[in-house]
């Protein structure tokens, strides 16, 4: 059972590049990055997300055009089902996980079109630092470095 917090869960623009995002919050997080932004989700909390909560809350937030899972939970194979009826029951809703392993499984880049991987270190900063140890892939492809363009355009 994957379980989501609801009163989190928004319409995020910065996430993913050039979505726009539905982020959901994942409990039950296996990660224990310092500087955690959100320690609480490691708990046992929130609501389980199903299949027709999924539908609902993208029936909710029309015009997103990519679903955000923020953690994998403690359900792999709840999380990689309810990426694959994204992709059935929503087709044109890219589907999107933030993973805090260094490493995920392959059936992850199957299933979700966006995958970031690195638990977040704070002296190396977030994705759009380009010291961090964070990558964001795009169908098996790194694309952390879009996150950069600000950064190095200012920097000219």
């Amino acid at each position: 059972m994957l379980k989501y917090v609801p009163e989190l869960t928004d319409i995020v623009a910065e996430e993913i590049p050039d979505r726009v995002t539905l982020a959901v919050e994942i409990s039950n997080c296996r990660g224990n990055c310092p500087g955690c932004h959100s320690p609480f989700l490691r708990n046992d909390i929130g609501t389980e997300l199903t299949p027709v909560l999924v539908d609902k809350l993208l029936a909710d937030n029309f015009g997103a055009n990519c679903f955000l899972f923020l953690g994998e939970g403690n359900d792999s194979e709840a999380l990689l089902n309810l990426a694959r009826h994204i992709k059935s029951a929503h087709p044109g809703v890219e589907t999107a996980v933030y993973s805090g392993r260094d490493k995920v499984e392959d059936s992850f880049y199957d299933a979700f079109d966006y995958v970031k991987t690195g638990p977040y270190i704070a002296a190396l900063g977030p994705l759009d630092n380009p010291n961090t140890n964070q990558r964001l892939y795009y169908h098996g492809k790194d694309i952390t470095s879009v996150f950069w363009r600000k950064i190095l355009t200012e920097n000219k």
